[in-house]
């Protein structure tokens, strides 16, 4: 027989001990940074993340729940080392040991950050940053240079808005790598002969976007005292709006994308076109006005050798007239020769820049788009009819009506289906339903497939 058990023991469910257990892990230890590699990666449909976090001798089970995963920047995946803000605890129904993630990101970025946080410090205490320091970029630029990837799409966004806004600006590309343990050393070689040639007005300095590791080149401090002894003003244009690096705060202009740096140093061709065409009309002016006071002094110098001089005079004056209205002639000639030179570079820029050319484009991508749609509709279409008139033989097909229709009969006894004669008993009433009707019928012998014959 059992003994019964000593009072001064306390005796607990298992319930209870994971509970107690639960309670001690998440007091005791509570929130930790681990540096681990995913295994096992999960994504329920619930939006949860299940995973094992691991190391080259131990293992542990970790849970991420929809409202902390929607803030990962990347879906973790086999294999990948990360660094994870978790919080310890203990799953009950199975006992088992977890921990609750709350942050996850991949484990060299955690390393980056922290020295980007420090650089970023040192060269501001240094007064890399002090607004003081930062030049002004001119207002007319005529030339730009561009240190970027002669290959990359930052170089493409650049040239298009330039040649959008104002097609005069020339571009100089000083190729670089943007990418990779050569990058810092060309950056800075292409700044520093920017510098020694003194061929443009204005540096762009950037690539397109990327991750923190891509674009790790520009938070490097040799590039950041590079641009901070500039003679050329620079404009800084690393990676998408999101993206800060070291070389956005030394520059003298941070530009969001490599794009908005080409529309900070353009001026819009609309604007100068509205400029050239008011100096034209003052051009103009001032020559009428000039020819008006040159025209008055001649008067006065014939009226004065009339009345002062001898004829030989008056003819010396007269020859000296002939000679300033050929002059007079002569430059009036050449200014509209100038102006008229412009005014014909003005209209073929404009005709370059003509809508008309880019709607006829869109029209002809815009009805191939609808001979495609309506392809796809009609395949869309016939194929639906396909598939209604397939489930349609298919119905009719495994349809009890279409059995009936072969001459069976279905019975039923209080509107139940009678599966087999041991349902029945003499006396039943039972409905049997035809093709085309139903009788209503009275059980008088009741007869089984395994009864024997008497």
């Amino acid at each position: 027989m059992f003994q019964s058990q000593p009072t001064s023991k306390t005796i607990l469910t298992v319930s209870h001990l994971n509970r107690l257990a639960r309670t001690v892990l998440e007091n005791e230890i509570g929130q930790v940074w681990l540096s681990a590699e995913v295994s096992n990666f999960v994504a329920a449909s619930s939006g949860h993340w299940y995973f094992t976090l691991k190391d080259s001798r131990s293992q542990v089970k970790a849970a991420m729940f929809k409202g902390a995963n929607r803030r990962a920047q990347q879906k973790p995946k086999e294999g990948d080392k990360v660094l994870v803000k978790a919080n310890i605890g203990l799953y009950e129904p199975r006992g088992d040991y977890q921990l609750i993630v709350e942050h996850i990101e991949p484990e060299g970025e955690g390393q980056l950050k922290q020295q980007f946080e420090q650089l970023k410090s040192k060269l501001s205490q240094q007064g890399l940053f002090a607004h003081e320091a930062k030049q002004v970029i001119p207002k007319i630029v005529r030339t730009v240079g561009v240190v970027t990837s002669a290959t990359g799409a930052a170089l493409h966004d650049i040239l298009t808005v330039l040649k959008r806004r104002n097609p005069s600006i020339q571009v100089i590309i000083y190729p670089t790598q943007v990418q990779g343990n050569a990058a810092v050393t060309t950056i800075c070689a292409a700044i520093k002969t920017a510098n020694q040639r003194q061929e443009v007005d204005v540096l762009i300095v950037g690539r397109g976007g990327g991750s923190l590791e891509d674009l790790w080149c520009f938070n490097d401090e040799q590039l950041a005292r590079v641009i901070y002894a500039s003679k050329l003003p620079i404009v800084s244009a690393v990676g998408h709006e999101v993206d800060v690096s070291i070389a956005d705060f030394v520059a003298d202009v941070r530009a969001a994308t490599p794009s908005a740096a080409a529309e900070l140093v353009s001026d819009d061709q609309s604007a100068l076109y509205e400029k050239i065409t008011s100096l034209h009309n003052q051009l103009i002016k001032g020559y009428e006005k000039q020819h008006q006071v040159q025209k008055h002094r001649q008067q006065i110098a014939i009226k004065a050798l009339l009345q002062n001089h001898p004829q030989k005079q008056l003819e010396q004056k007269s020859q000296f007239v002939d000679q300033l209205q050929s002059r007079l002639q002569q430059t009036f000639e050449q200014q509209f020769a100038q102006t008229k030179q412009r005014q014909q570079h003005i209209n073929e820029r404009l005709m370059l820049l003509s809508p008309a050319k880019q709607i006829q484009r869109q029209l002809r991508d815009l009805i191939e788009l609808r001979v495609s749609l309506n392809k796809s509709c009609q395949a869309l279409v016939k194929n639906k009819r396909q598939l209604l008139a397939n489930n349609s033989h298919l119905l009719e097909t495994v349809s009890p009506l279409a059995t009936l229709s072969r001459g069976y009969s279905i019975s039923f006894k209080q509107r139940q289906i009678v599966n087999s004669v041991a349902e029945l008993q003499s006396g039943d009433e039972i409905t049997s339903r035809f093709v085309d009707g139903e009788v209503m019928s009275r059980v008088v012998t009741v007869k089984s497939m395994d009864d024997k014959p008497n």
